[in-house]
Order: C-alpha cells, then sequence, then structure tokens
C-alpha cells in the first residue's frame, strides 16, 4: 500500500510538473513574437503617399515591437499585387501589408481578385487618413478651380489629369467631377502619385489629382498650386483653396491607409502588431512628421477599422456601378 501511494504521489508530482511546463512553454512562445523581423509591405512604387507613412510607421514601431520592420515595395496592379501576396502568405504576423483603402473596397468590385470582402483579411490598426487635392502647375493659365472647370466645358478632353491609378479614389474623383459638373477631364493613370506629379512638372499633362504629402515640397517650391480640395472643410495646407463642396459639386473623398494581415492571425499576435502600431503612431515624433507631411490621424482598433472597411467596402460597390466602372 505504501508503494502504491509513493509512486501514485511520484505520478501525479510528474503530471502536475509537465503540465507546468507546457504552460510555461506556451507563454514563452506567446511572449516571444516577434523573433525576427516583420516586413511590412508597400503595393505601391516608392515616394507616394501609402511609402511615406509606412516607413515612418516602420520606424516607430520598433522600439515598441522590439523586432525591426522592414519595408517592401511590390507595385502593380493598382496595389492588388502585393496586397493579394500579403493576404495569401501564412497568418503568423511576419507579413502585413499598408493597403490604401480603395485597394481593399474598390479594386474587388472591379476585377476578380484572391480577396473580395474584409472578411478575407485580418485588418491591424488604421496608419493614417490622406486627404485629395486637384492641383496644377504654378504658371498654368487657370488660378481657380472654376477657371479650369470653365475651360474643360469649353474644351472637352483638353485638360489632361492624373491619378493614381484606374479605381484609385483619385480616379473616382474625377469621374464624379465630370459627372456633377457636366465636364470631360482626360483621366490619365499612374502607378502613384509619385508618378503622376512628375509628368505634370514635364508638361505631359495639365493637372492631378493626388496627396498633400506628395505635393507639399513642390507647393513650398513655387512650382505647384492647389486650386480645390475634395474634403468636407478647407484643408489647413492650402488654407486659400476652396472645397469642391463650396463651389457646388458634392464631391468629397479622401483616403486612408490600413495595415492588414492574412487572415486567422493569432489573437496575441494581433493584439501585439496592434498595441506596437498604436504607440508608434500616437508617439509625438511621429505625430509632428505626420502633420508636417499632411497625414490626418485616427487610430482605429482591428474590429473598428472592420466596420469602415464594410462600410467604404458597400458605398464604393454602388459608387463604382453607378460610375459604370465595374466588372464587364
Amino acid at each position: 500500500m505504501y508503494k502504491y501511494k509513493k509512486y501514485s504521489q511520484i505520478f501525479n508530482y510528474g503530471l502536475g510538473l509537465f503540465f507546468a511546463v507546457s504552460i510555461g512553454i506556451s507563454t514563452v512562445a506567446a511572449q516571444e513574437f516577434p523573433t525576427r523581423p516583420v516586413t511590412l509591405v508597400v503595393p505601391y512604387p516608392a515616394g507616394g503617399g501609402a511609402d511615406i507613412i509606412a516607413r515612418m510607421l516602420a520606424e516607430s514601431m520598433k522600439p515598441f515591437l522590439g523586432q525591426a520592420v522592414t519595408v517592401t515595395n511590390r507595385p502593380g496592379g493598382q496595389g492588388t499585387i502585393g496586397t493579394a501576396e500579403v493576404i495569401g502568405m501564412p497568418p503568423d504576423g511576419y507579413n502585413l501589408v499598408l493597403s490604401a483603402a480603395a485597394t481593399l473596397t474598390v479594386q474587388p468590385h472591379r476585377q476578380d481578385l484572391p480577396y473580395n470582402t474584409p472578411n478575407d483579411y485580418d485588418p491591424i490598426i488604421k496608419a493614417a487618413n490622406l486627404p485629395m487635392v486637384l492641383a496644377v502647375l504654378s504658371n498654368s493659365q487657370w488660378k481657380s478651380s472654376k477657371e479650369l472647370i470653365e475651360y474643360a466645358r469649353a474644351n472637352p478632353g483638353k485638360v489632361r489629369v492624373g491619378s493614381p491609378g484606374n479605381g484609385s479614389v483619385g480616379h473616382l474623383i474625377i469621374v464624379s467631377v465630370n459627372k456633377k459638373a457636366g465636364i470631360k477631364l482626360g483621366h490619365v493613370p499612374y502607378a502613384s502619385g509619385a508618378e503622376s506629379i512628375p509628368s505634370m512638372l514635364g508638361g505631359h499633362i495639365e493637372a492631378v489629382v493626388a496627396h498633400p504629402s506628395e505635393l507639399l515640397p513642390h507647393v513650398k517650391a513655387k512650382t505647384v498650386t492647389v486650386l480645390g480640395v475634395f474634403e468636407d472643410q478647407r484643408n489647413a495646407n492650402f488654407p486659400a483653396a476652396p472645397t469642391f463642396r463650396e463651389m457646388g459639386y458634392d464631391v468629397s473623398m479622401g483616403v486612408y491607409y490600413p495595415v492588414v494581415a492574412p487572415k486567422n492571425l493569432p489573437a496575441d499576435v494581433k493584439l501585439k502588431l496592434y498595441k506596437s502600431a498604436k504607440a508608434a503612431i500616437e508617439s509625438p515624433a511621429f505625430k509632428a512628421q505626420a502633420k508636417e507631411r499632411g497625414y490626418n490621424l485616427e487610430v482605429k482598433d482591428p474590429e473598428a477599422l472592420r466596420k469602415d472597411l464594410w462600410i467604404a467596402y458597400q458605398a464604393n460597390g454602388k459608387l463604382v456601378n453607378e460610375l459604370g466602372l465595374g466588372k464587364k
């Protein structure tokens, strides 16, 4: 009897030790993420609005995440190629994509993609909002949006306007202005504002719909002038430029950049990524850079961001169909 009791105690002790070690290993494993650098894919060319904010975020996240965040550009397909590649990767937290809301909520209505709705990936955080504005060369014949619209009405197709690509918010803005103002601006798609602005500077197009972050250096150099903004209120960076709503055209659209990951990301990994990104975005240095470059910051947690993406997905699907830009 004594032997049996002794062996039973040893067995129970060993079993308890096993579970304690197992729980410890599990806890350590959860705490260990990340054990190597995290890759943040930007599915657009270097120098554009998404690339700028991604590099700011990557640099600011490092001290909070405990590992480097490396930025990789994978441009093509209006952002869909790099976005789809990341969404199709294993959900381990080591591959993220900073995509534009339009790439996630407009493009699926225009083409068949490996992702469709916001349930096909895991949102992490909203990195930033970025307005869209209409700009021309400072030596242009047009000194106001009204003058440009009147010229375009009298000369259909003669004003060529660059956008960040087919199906981008910039493209939707141009089509919407054409429809509401009864004019015909010529749409010229580029891979990003970083490509359309040099084209305008070189005289290949007459205007661009682009982000303040991409235009501010040229505005400060007095080579580019912003004529109008597509916001509800005037932009503090360009106080003289009226909103299109002020001019009687109900066109108010902006861009925001969500960081997303492959679907079924472990909850603890998602939380670590969100908290690290949130701390980075709310740091004084990040806020100062964002203000200087024209970004508006609005942190959204994963589920709040998913709701926003669903709202945009449904609204953009309706708009795409109304404008005749949907799947053929």
